[in-house]
């Protein structure tokens, strides 16, 4: 159904009709925020979302009513926690992660560093769950957030497993470059995914911060396919990848058993 009150903003301030539906409308809200924006006041949702003001208005009233959306008392939007209720149900991540916790924690456990589980989504890896370490080295990941394939160890294990088609459309970029050390050249990048998967595991150096170092091994369902990847993420000047390699290899076993015997949801 078209909702077809109020106008759309352009980018150079002006308006035009808008046509969008009520559900892209509400889509259009809610992908206004971002982890560098997770508030926003009624005039920032309105031009991210290329609202109008009173549309703006009115969708986000609906939404906090719902609890998708929360209010503050400045008055600034940012998201509700019905809508994280909402989305720990996904049933890739849910049992997913029910079925890896107890392999995150003991990997956890024995080396006190950061433990992280990630899955692919499109051309990007989605982080469904991490352990911090306290005195662990810093890292630029959370739970839910979205990062590229080609740079981190999970990334690396997933894109190597990836159908080839999602391989060719990921090499051919941009490839971004977080640090001097992050490979973008598509053959070295070729050359190094058939290296994990006649590896077994995946080794990102100096690839995202030049301080860390992540050795990732792959999660496969019960036909063999991969379906997510866990890491451990350490200093770089303290790292010994073939010494972890085994231990991210057992957990990433182990998740995989889990996988395998776990009931199917319905």
């Amino acid at each position: 159904m078209a909702d077809t009150d109020g106008a759309r903003v352009t980018d150079d301030g002006g308006a035009r009709p808008d046509h969008r539906t009520v559900t892209a409308k509400v889509l259009a809200l809610l992908g206004a925020f971002t982890p560098a924006t997770p508030e926003l006041t009624l005039t920032e949702l309105a031009r991210r979302s290329g609202l109008s003001l009173p549309t703006a208005h009115r969708r986000a009233a609906e939404l906090v009513e719902w609890g998708a959306l929360e209010r503050d008392a400045d008055g600034r939007y940012r998201v509700g926690l019905r809508l994280w209720e909402v989305a720990s149900l996904a049933p890739r991540g849910l049992g997913l992660r029910e079925a890896a916790m107890p392999f995150l924690e003991d990997l956890y456990e024995v080396t006190r560093e950061n433990v992280q589980l990630a899955v692919r989504e499109g051309h990007e890896l989605v982080f469904v769950e991490r352990i911090a370490g306290r005195h662990a080295i810093p890292v630029l990941t959370r739970v839910g957030g979205r990062f590229d394939l080609h740079s981190t160890g999970v990334g690396l294990v997933l894109l190597a497993h990836a159908p080839v088609d999602v391989q060719d459309a990921v090499l051919r970029g941009p490839l971004r470059a977080y640090t001097p050390l992050t490979v973008t050249d598509p053959v070295r990048l070729r050359a190094r995914l058939a290296e994990i998967r006649r590896r077994g595991y995946a080794v990102s150096e100096g690839q995202v911060t030049t301080d860390a170092l992540s050795v990732a091994a792959p999660v496969r369902a019960v036909d063999g396919a991969v379906v997510a990847a866990v890491s451990l993420v350490v200093r770089l000047d303290e790292a010994r990848p073939a010494a972890l390699a085994p231990l991210v290899q057992a957990a990433a076993r182990g998740i995989s058993r889990a996988l395998s015997s776990a009931p199917r949801r319905r």
